[in-house]
């Protein structure tokens, strides 16, 4: 796997798991002050959320790229089997 589809596959599980992370450890603010939405987290623990995202990034992505590395799996083989 070359380094720019390494990146790529990276940021693109990156940020699904993001999106998995964020609804974690939510809860609604009790009392808003006024003008405040009231559905907005009261502590929404980005800096968290970011390092755990990056964590099962990593593990995730070193699992396929071990796989793909020791040729188990072959995205050129993948593509060639969705072709129509």
């Amino acid at each position: 796997m070359n380094p720019v589809t390494a990146t790529v596959v990276f940021i693109i599980i990156w940020w699904i798991m993001l999106f998995m992370v964020l609804p974690w450890g939510v809860s609604r603010t009790e009392n808003p002050e006024a003008g405040h939405d009231p559905g907005a987290p009261a502590r929404p623990m980005l800096v968290r959320k970011l390092l755990i995202t990056t964590g099962i990034t990593i593990v995730l992505f070193g699992i396929l790229y071990g796989v793909i590395d020791a040729e188990i799996l072959s995205l050129q083989d993948l593509s060639a089997k969705i072709r129509i």
